[in-house]
C-alpha cells in the first residue's frame, strides 16, 4: 500500500498522521531543548572569559605616583584594540565617570547605573553599548593600594556585544533545525515503511475480497498474518455456509416445483377428458398456477443466487449454446440466428442458470416475431454488461412496451406464451442491480437492451 493511496479516514492515513505529530512534536522540543542548552553552554564561556579579562584587568591596573589609574599592559585579547569590536573594557572612578577605556570603545562609554561602591563586589549588567548594540557587562569595584593617603574606589568592567552570544546559538539552531528535519525524514520513511509492511496484508484482504465479490475468486486464500487469520477464516466459513443454503434452498424449489407440478398435470389431464365449461375452467386455473410457480421459483431462485459472492458466469458458451438451442425449436422457419463478435473476456456476475433463464426468454420471444433474422451483441463498460437481442419482426408499438414488462401481460394473445417471460426477465435483471429495455431495432423489428453486473 503506497503513501499515495492514504485517503481521509484510512487505517494508514491516521497511524500515519499519528506518528507525523509524534515525531514533528518530539523533534521540535528536542530542538529547543538542546538549542537553549547550547545557548547556556555559550553563555557560561562566555562569561568565563569576560571573568578572565576583568582579572587580566584588575592584575595590570595600577595607580600612578599621582594616584591615577593606569594599565601597565594591554590585554590580551586584540578585539580590545580594535574600534567597536564588540569586547570592551573601562575604569570608572567613585563618581561614576570614566577614568579608563579600551581602544575598542572609541569615544564612547558604558554607562553604569549610580550607586555607591563597596570594594570585592562584583555585578553583571545587561546594556545598550555606544553603538546601540545589546552589552553583557561584568564589574568589580577594587580600592587599589596607594601611598598616598586613602584611595579612590574604582569599578573595573569589561563587556561583550550580545552577538557574539546569539551568532553561535543561531549557527548552532540552523544546524540543529538541517540535522533534526532529515532526521524527520528518515523517521517518516521508515514510518511509511513499517505502514507498508504492517497494512500489506490488509490491503491484499481487501483485494482478495474484491476478487471474491467480483466472482474471480470463490473462497479467500492465502496466508494472512495471525491477526488476520482468524477473520479469513471465519469469511470463508460464512461463503461456505451461504452455498450449502444456497444449494438447499434450490434443491427444496426444484422438490417445491415437483410436488406441485405432478397434481397441476393430474389436474389438467383429468380437466382435458372433462367437457364443458368446468373442464375449461378447471385448464385455465391449473395453467394460472403453472405460470404462478414457475414465476416465484425463478424469483426466488435468483433473489438467493443473487445475494451469493463469487458466483460468475462465462458469456460466450452459454450464448453459443441458447443460440443452438433456439435454431432447432425454430428450425423450421429457417431463421439466421447471429452472435456478433464479443469482447474478450465478458463474464456475468451471477448465477449461469439465471443468465439462461433471462437470454432464453428473450431469444425465444425474438424467434417467436422474427421475420428472418434474430442478432446477438455483447458489449462491456463501466462493470455492467449490455447485451442486445434484436429481431426484424414486426416490432412493438412505445406504449405497449412498458405493459408487457408487467407480469401476465401479452403483446398478442394468438401468439402462445404465458405472458411471463419478459416479466421474468426484468425482475431478474432487477435482482442482480440490472435493467430490461425495449426499443425499436435498426432490423426493423423489437430490440431488448438486457444490463447485467459483469465479473
Amino acid at each position: 500500500m503506497s503513501l499515495a493511496a492514504f485517503r481521509s479516514g484510512t487505517l494508514g492515513r491516521r497511524l500515519l498522521l499519528g506518528a507525523l505529530a509524534w515525531v514533528l512534536a518530539t523533534l521540535v522540543a528536542t530542538g529547543l531543548i538542546l538549542t537553549d542548552l547550547f545557548r547556556n553552554h555559550v553563555e557560561r564561556q562566555v562569561r568565563g572569559e569576560l571573568l578572565m579579562h576583568l582579572n587580566q584587568l584588575t592584575g595590570h591596573l595600577e595607580l600612578d605616583a599621582a594616584g591615577r589609574p593606569q594599565v601597565l599592559r594591554e590585554l590580551s585579547d586584540p578585539r580590545f584594540r580594535k574600534p567597536y569590536a564588540g569586547l570592551y573594557w573601562q575604569v570608572d572612578g567613585a563618581d561614576g565617570q570614566p577614568r579608563l577605556r579600551s581602544r575598542s570603545l572609541w569615544d564612547g562609554a558604558i554607562g553604569l547605573p549610580p550607586g555607591p561602591l563597596q570594594a570585592g563586589t562584583r555585578e553583571e549588567y545587561r546594556l545598550i553599548g555606544p553603538d546601540g548594540a545589546s552589552l553583557l557587562v561584568l564589574s568589580r569595584v577594587i580600592l587599589p593600594e596607594s601611598g598616598q593617603g586613602k584611595p579612590e574606589a574604582l569599578r573595573l568592567l569589561v563587556a561583550v556585544d550580545e552577538a557574539v552570544l546569539q551568532q553561535p546559538v543561531r549557527d548552532f539552531a540552523g544546524i540543529l533545525a538541517l540535522a533534526l528535519g532529515l532526521l524527520a525524514l528518515g523517521l517518516l520513511a521508515a514510518v511509511g515503511l513499517q505502514l507498508k509492511l504492517a497494512l500489506g496484508p490488509l490491503e491484499r484482504l481487501r483485494r482478495d475480497l474484491a476478487q471474491v465479490r467480483a466472482g474471480r475468486l470463490e473462497r479467500l486464500r492465502g496466508n494472512y498474518p495471525g491477526e488476520v487469520q482468524p477473520l479469513v477464516q471465519e469469511f470463508n466459513g460464512v461463503l461456505d455456509h451461504d452455498a450449502v443454503v444456497l444449494e438447499r434452498a434450490r434443491t427444496q424449489a426444484g422438490n417445491l416445483a415437483h410436488a406441485l407440478k405432478t397434481p397441476l398435470s393430474i389436474l389438467a389431464n383429468a380437466a382435458a377428458r372433462e367437457p364443458g365449461e368446468l373442464g375449461r375452467l378447471v385448464q385455465e386455473q391449473v395453467a394460472t398456477a403453472r405460470r404462478q410457480v414457475d414465476y416465484h421459483l425463478a424469483r426466488a431462485r435468483a433473489a438467493a443466487a443473487g445475494q451469493l459472492p463469487g458466483q460468475q458466469a462465462v458469456v460466450r458458451p452459454l450464448l453459443e449454446g441458447l443460440l443452438r438451442v433456439m435454431g432447432k425449436l425454430h428450425g423450421e422457419r429457417g431463421l439466421h440466428l447471429e452472435l456478433l463478435p464479443l469482447p474478450d473476456p465478458v463474464n456475468f456476475r451471477g448465477d449461469p442458470q439465471d443468465f439462461q433463464e433471462m437470454l432464453g426468454n428473450l431469444l425465444d420471444n425474438a424467434c417467436k416475431w422474427a421475420a428472418s433474422r434474430v442478432e446477438v451483441a455483447v458489449a462491456s463498460a463501466a462493470g455492467m454488461l449490455e447485451i442486445l437481442v434484436e429481431d426484424d419482426g414486426p416490432g412493438l408499438p412505445e406504449a405497449v412496451r412498458a405493459a408487457v414488462l408487467r407480469r401476465g401481460v401479452r403483446a398478442d394473445e394468438a401468439t402462445p406464451g404465458s405472458g411471463l417471460g419478459l416479466s421474468i426477465v426484468s425482475d431478474l435483471a432487477g435482482l442482480y442491480g440490472g435493467s430490461l429495455e425495449l426499443e425499436s431495432s435498426p432490423l426493423g423489428g423489437l430490440r431488448a437492451r438486457l444490463r447485467l453486473p459483469a465479473a
